[in-house]
């Protein structure tokens, strides 16, 4: 079990710097803090709604490779809070939360939720048309109460409304498919969709009505379906990722 607060990945320091401009949805041009320009794979390839600032501060990861055709990855934006009186690091990276999710499930961070779990495999073939992927999909131990198989869906969530966490920043029909898919393992599997809340100042989880109506609707007659909503909160540094425990989430739509 990881406390609230603590480390849950450590990595070598990343680089910062100043970003010029994101183009081409997969680059982004950052003026380093020695002066050197480079360009740096964004592997978010979404609008970055309220978390995409040129002249802001952001930080890298390099890690040169003869398979890789950029050196550099771009992992994290600092980005104005809802308290005015500081400053919020945010992860944009989109590959990383299946990962982080992936930890706290081994670190038994999520026990009370989800009971002991024997396996977890990732990407498994899944759906009406068996055509889908599930991030996710759990094994129960044996000694659990419920030993029905978990389907879970992990949503890297950075949008904000002051410190309401918010998914998606954009239209979303690969979001909405994900959720009829996840209706449609209930009630015969659990079927739960995990926001990832990529910063730390943010304190309840709501669909992003505004971004995407038919989401929103979808999410709430998932929730009725059984589906199981469990936002997970996440601190950036420049060397670890801290775990900030579970938020809550709201599930009516504001008028």
């Amino acid at each position: 079990m990881i406390d609230i607060g603590k480390t849950i990945i450590k990595f070598p320091p990343l680089r910062e710097g100043i970003l010029i401009k994101r183009y081409k949805r997969f680059l982004a041009d950052v003026e380093l803090d020695d002066g050197e320009i480079v360009t740096a794979h964004c592997a978010n390839t979404g609008p970055m709604k309220g978390v995409l600032w040129p002249g802001g501060r952001v930080r890298l990861k390099y890690s040169p490779s003869p398979k890789r055709k950029l050196d550099w990855s771009w992992e994290q934006a600092e980005v104005p809070s809802h308290n005015e009186l500081r400053k919020c690091w945010v992860g944009i990276n989109t590959s990383l939360p299946n990962k982080l999710i992936r930890h706290l499930i081994l670190a038994n961070c999520l026990d009370k939720q989800l009971g002991a779990i024997s396996t977890i495999k990732p990407e498994v073939k899944y759906g009406l048309e068996g055509k889908s992927r599930i991030d996710l999909l759990l094994e129960p131990e044996t000694s659990n109460l419920d030993t029905r198989k978990i389907y879970i869906e992990v949503k890297n969530t950075t949008w904000c409304d002051k410190s309401l966490a918010l998914f998606p920043d954009t239209v979303t029909t690969r979001g909405q498919k994900h959720l009829r898919e996840l209706m449609g393992v209930c009630p015969n599997s659990r079927a739960v969709l995990i926001p990832c809340i990529s910063r730390s100042d943010l304190e309840i989880f709501a669909p992003g009505d505004s971004a995407d109506p038919l989401y929103g609707k979808l999410f709430r007659e998932a929730l009725l379906k059984g589906v199981e909503v469990i936002p997970c909160s996440f601190g950036f540094f420049y060397d670890h990722i801290s775990w900030e425990g579970i938020k809550p989430f709201r599930n009516f739509q504001e008028q």
